[in-house]
Order: structure tokens, then sequence, then C-alpha cells
């Protein structure tokens, strides 16, 4: 293109005839486009991203003087009035192509001869920001990656952000934003109709998987967390244990499947293993030489069902460990009696855990003090000077909020204890209470220890149906498959409601003095039987005159909880979940009891 279509000779030649001829006879040189920026000139990088022709012509002559720089801004505004003329001339409208968008060259543009940052310059002159967010400037390199990031991370809504008090710097919010752009990026060639199918999908997948019993975080158990706990406890030697490694002290209880002793870890190096027998078992706790005191279980040697009962336990036991280690005793292992000496026998299999306790809520609430008894185990010095009905009624909620709340932790697991009782709650030297006994639970997420047509269970504190899920289920099929029909049989038939009625038997226990015994716990499942397992009805038709205060306290709130937990299962009894939302234990005046003795103990 010739230099005529920008000005005309003589006008150009005319208006600056002191950069042609300054002080009448200074040398000049010409300079073409292309060539290098002269030492005290324009740099014709910045002619050349300003001026990209469309279609080459012959070059542009400029003359450049060597001295000084006067009249260099009259000359930038003749170019730029003769780039922004009437695009009628086909030279002029090549000119004030840029970019492909006809855009005329921004005031900033020639107005900073020292902007020659490509990426400022592509900016300046009208660069699509898709190019930029791309990560390329118009040079064909590549933008700064924290840029990248940064345009990975407006995926997410700057509100959320704003929500969750973050930023785009935060590494979690770069990841997420990648995580987004790539799904993004996965679902760029589906239509919108699509997209929600497939997020829904997605959406639903997850709510199943996770829904109880927990179709995922039982895979993540099995897979992940058993076999590391075997190599943690095999590492640690709680998967070796020996017979020697224990002395055995006096008989707790006995159960249908086994014995339960006082015991002692022998200390390596410390004193020989003695038989102890007579006064001398009952004085194991007091002898000092033994640091570690245990619980020993011996299964029954004999007795149908004992070994399977025992086998169940153990693994109980270690699924429990995993899963709600604050609600269950603490298991040690197991070891197999390799000779017979005092109560070992030859292959018998014994459990072991670790002492927390020798007392069971059992053995305090046929204690006739009871519930004071445990107010100090509870409580420590907390609730002195308050009377003994209110006290009691402390105790009582305090025992049935531990009690309902480790039910909930483990019916979310898809374990179902089906042998809750008094007996089978331990209580601990510090006042927690700790489910036992797991010979007759059950895994209903991959139907461990269930077989339809039977069912294991203490008739004083089983619920009417008497079976955990109705007689006609089918027997569980592989371990994957049933875990994955899991969700659907325990929504249809809601397992964990069978524990549910044992916990509000252990309440009208606790709460009612004439149920503490034997004979009185009969003779009310009998009444309350013949009340359709109504107990409203019960206290309208009884003829004993149950002492019921303490459920009477707080507007009757107690004994609308019994009256919703002892319920048939088709009437709403409540769930470990909805029992703990209960106005009830809203009432929190147990808890804050149990901190004040806390705060009181770290005084």
């Amino acid at each position: 293109m010739a230099s005529s279509s920008l000005l005309p000779p003589a006008t150009f030649a005319k208006k600056h005839h002191a950069l042609l001829h300054p002080n009448g006879a200074a040398k000049h040189r010409l300079i073409r486009c292309g060539s290098a920026a002269s030492s005290d000139g324009v740099p014709d990088e910045l002619l050349r991203s300003a001026l990209q022709l469309s279609k080459p012509g012959p070059p542009v002559a400029t003359v450049v003087s060597d001295t000084g720089t006067d009249g260099w801004g009259d000359l930038l505004n003749e170019f730029k009035n003769a780039l922004q003329a009437d695009s009628s001339d086909p030279a002029a409208s090549d000119a004030t192509s840029i970019a492909g968008g006809g855009a005329a060259v921004p005031d900033e543009l020639l107005s900073s001869p020292l902007a020659s940052d490509a990426t400022n310059a592509a900016a300046a002159v009208g660069v699509p920001d898709e190019v930029l967010a791309s990560g390329a400037d118009p040079s064909g390199g590549l933008l700064n990656p924290g840029d990248v990031a940064t345009n990975a991370v407006d995926a997410i809504p700057d509100e959320l952000l704003g929500a969750l008090h973050l930023d785009a710097s935060n590494p979690a919010v770069r990841l997420a934003g990648g995580a987004l752009s790539g799904l993004e990026e996965l679902t760029a060639g589906l239509t919108e109709p699509e997209r929600w199918a497939l997020f829904g999908f997605v959406a639903v997948t997850w709510l199943y998987l996770t829904a109880r019993p927990g179709v995922l975080g039982g895979a993540v158990d099995t897979y992940l967390l058993a076999p590391l706990q075997l190599a943690v406890d095999s590492v640690l030697g709680r998967r070796s244990l020996k017979m020697t490694d224990f002395v055995v002290g006096e008989r707790i209880g006995e159960g249908s499947f086994g014995v339960v002793y006082a015991g002692a870890v022998v200390p390596r190096g410390g004193p020989v293993v003695e038989e102890r027998v007579g006064k001398a078992k009952t004085k194991l706790q007091l002898d000092d030489r033994y640091k570690q005191k245990v619980i020993l279980k011996k299964i029954k040697i004999g007795t149908t069902g004992a070994k399977e009962c025992g086998d169940y336990e153990e693994w109980f036991n270690y699924r429990m460990a995993r899963a709600a280690p604050e609600s269950c005793a603490d298991f040690m292992g197991s070891f197999v009696a390799d000779k017979t000496k005092s109560e070992f026998v030859k292959g018998g299999k014994w459990l072991v855990w670790k002492f927390e306790g020798d007392r069971t809520l059992a053995n305090y609430v046929t204690d006739r003090n009871f519930p004071s008894n445990m107010e100090t185990l509870m409580f420590g010095r907390a609730l002195r000077g308050v009377d003994s009905l209110t006290s009691g009624a402390l105790v009582v909620k305090q025992v049935m909020r531990q009690l309902v709340t480790s039910l909930r932790r483990i019916h979310d697991t898809g374990i179902v204890h089906r042998d809750i009782k008094p007996s089978n709650l331990v209580v601990t030297r510090r006042g927690q209470v700790k489910l036992i006994d797991f010979g007759a639970a059950t895994d209903l997420r991959i139907g461990k220890n269930y077989v339809p047509d039977r069912t294991l269970l203490d008739p004083d504190y089983c619920p009417p149906e008497l079976y955990v899920l109705p007689e006609e289920t089918p027997t569980p099929p592989a371990e994957p498959i049933a875990a994955i029909l899991s969700p659907i049989l325990w929504q249809l038939n809601s397992p964990d409601l069978f524990d549910m009625y044992s916990a509000g038997i252990v309440l009208m226990q606790m709460a009612t003095p004439g149920l503490r015994s034997p004979s009185g716990l009969k003779n009310f499942n009998s009444e309350l039987k013949a009340a359709g397992y109504d107990l409203n009805r019960w206290r309208e038709t009884t003829r004993r005159r149950p002492d019921l205060q303490i459920l009477d306290l707080d507007s009757g709130r107690g004994w609308d909880l019994a009256t919703k937990l002892l319920a048939q299962r088709e009437q709403g009894r409540l769930s470990a979940a909805a029992a703990l939302r209960h106005p009830y234990f809203l009432l929190g005046g147990d808890r804050a009891a149990a901190i004040l003795s806390k705060l009181q103990l770290s005084k």
C-alpha cells in the first residue's frame, strides 16, 4: 500500500517540514517497517502491532530525524486521524481492519509508545476475552498458569465463595474449580436435558449408596479399614494372644453361650502365673503385681450354637471397634487355650476386653438404692442438694441418652443388637454406659448372623414381632449383592425398631420400682400384651399401682417417650434418631449436670 493512501505528500511535507529538515540541514535516514527500531525513534514493533494490514504492499517509508523528538506528537495525531478516516477508501479500510473486528486503533495504544507487551497490546486492540481466557496470547505463547487457575475458579459462584468465607487463592477452591471445569468439559457435548438427567442419576446413586445401612461406608470398611486394622493389630501382637498371657480371677456372670471372668495381663518378666482358687480370685483386682486388668469371656464347649455365637461376637466386636468404639467395650482380641488348666479347657475359645468396669446396669437396677446408687458415678457432686426424685430422674435420663445414642450409631452401620437389656450394658468407672455381648447381633447390610426363621431373644425384653425382619424374608444372597439391596430391605422393614422396643422396656424398668424385679417385669409384660401393647391402656387397666413419678416429671415427657418406644412397630415406634429428638432429651438437665461434674473433676 502506497504511503499516499495515508497522507497526501504535499500535506505531509508542509505540515512536518521540521521533521524532514530539522535545522535546515540535518541528516536523515530511511527506515522500512519491519526493520530494527532506531535508537531515537518510535519502536516499529508498536507500529507493526497497530498496523496489521490485511494485504501486503510496498514498504511504508518514514523519515526519522537524528536529532530530538520535536513534532512527533503531531505526527502521531495525523496517523490517528488517517486511520479513523472514512472507510469508503478500500485502502484505508484495510489499514483500519484490526484483528478482524474493523475497530479503530484506541487512543491508549497510540499515546503509549512503550506498550510493547504482547498481552497488553492484544487487550488494547480488542482481542476477544475467550482468547485470553483460553491461556493463549495473540503471539502464540501461553499466559501465566496462575491466570488459568483463576479462570477455573470462575466456575464457582462468587456468592458461594462469600458464604463459605473463601477466596480464589484457597487450594481447596482451586481444586473444586478444576473439578467443575473438568465436569463441564465432560458434559460439553450433552444437551441441557441430558445434563440434568446425568446429574439426577449421579445424585440419586449417591443418596442410595450413603443411605442406611450404608453400602458405600460398608464397602470402605470391608475392603480398606478391616485389612488396615488387621495389619495394625498384627504388628502390635493383638492377633497372636496366648493363654499364658492372662491370669483368670473371679467369675462375674454367665450367659447362654459363655462365662465371664475378671482377669489380668501377665507382664513380661513379671510374676509366674499362679493358679488362683477360692478367695485368691476375688483379690485379683487388688493385686498390684498385675497392672492391666481385663475381662475374659470363655465360650462354652459342647453347647449347641455356642461356637458360632462366639465367632460372630468376635467379628462384631472388631466391626464396632472401627465403627463406634465409644459405644462398645474396648475389645483386645481372642485366643484358644492350648491345654486344660484351671478354667482353661484345651481348644476352648476366649474373648478379651480391657477392664472398664465389672458391673452392668442390671447390678445397679436390682439394688434397692437405685437410682441414687449411680448418682455420684454419673454426676459426681453436681447434684448435691437436689431432691431425690429429681436426681433419680436425671440418672435415668442420662442412662437412656447414652443407650439410645449408642443404638443410633450401630444402626447407622446396619447392625441390630437384638439383645438389649440391663445385663448387656456395662457401666464404666467414669459413668459411661456401653454395649456388650454381640453374640446375637446381626449385620443386615450383608446378612451376617441372620437366618429368616430363627430368632435370638430374651422374652422379657423382646418386641411383639419376635423377628428382626418378617419371617417370609428370603435367605440373604452373596454379601456384595446383599449389600447393594440392603437399603431397600431396611426402608421397607425398619429392623432397627427391634432394639428400640427393648430400650423402652429398659426405660420402664429403671423408672418404675415395681418392674425392677424379675417377677414384676414378667407381670408387666403379660399385662402390656393384654392391653395390645398400648401403654396408656395398661396404665388405666392395671390392678397394681405403679410408681410413675419419674416419668411424669416435666409434664410427662418421659411417659410420652415410653409410650412411643413400646408401641407396635406399625403404630409409629420411634427410631433411635427420632427418639433423640424427643422433648424428653431436649430438656438437658442431665447433660448440664454431667458437664458440671467434669468441670469439678478438672479442678
